[in-house]
């Protein structure tokens, strides 16, 4: 199985408002930018879709490490809360729906073809990846003012 290098990022000018997302693949010393956004949307959906386009992006089933600064996405899956909340019917436990359960299905089920490992890295702390990745979320976002 290949190894590949996935970061992250969101970015929104508004919560709600302008949102625009980036990640990069890295493989076998090569890498790949991605990039996108909505005119209304908020930080947390970025954050996601940012995750889902990287792996979405991917041909095959691949071992990834994926960096975000993202502790919404980081702890919603390594503490089992997103496959809690479609369990129980996109339902939280204090029995109120789970946000964004239209991107939660789609990464789940990403996460069933791609064995991830999650690496939360302190956003706007200098990781180059990271700081890559919200210049690209920020540009994209800049397109729907």
């Amino acid at each position: 199985m290949k190894h590949v290098e996935l970061f992250t990022d969101g970015a929104c000018s508004g919560n709600p408002g302008p949102g625009g997302w980036g990640a990069i693949l890295r493989y076998n010393g090569r890498e790949k930018a991605l990039s996108g956004g909505e005119a209304r949307t908020t930080n947390n959906r970025m954050e996601l879709t940012a995750v889902i386009q990287g792996l979405a992006a991917l041909n095959e089933a691949c071992a990834v490490t994926l960096t975000t600064d993202s502790r919404y996405v980081v702890d919603a899956i390594q503490k089992g809360w997103a496959r809690s909340w479609k369990k129980n019917g996109w339902r939280k436990a204090d029995k109120k729906p789970a946000l964004n359960a239209d991107l939660w299905d789609r990464l789940l089920t990403l996460l069933d073809i791609h064995q991830v490992a999650f690496v939360w890295v302190r956003g706007h702390q200098g990781h180059p990846e990271n700081e890559r990745c919200d210049r690209l979320a920020v540009a994209a976002a800049a397109r729907f003012k």
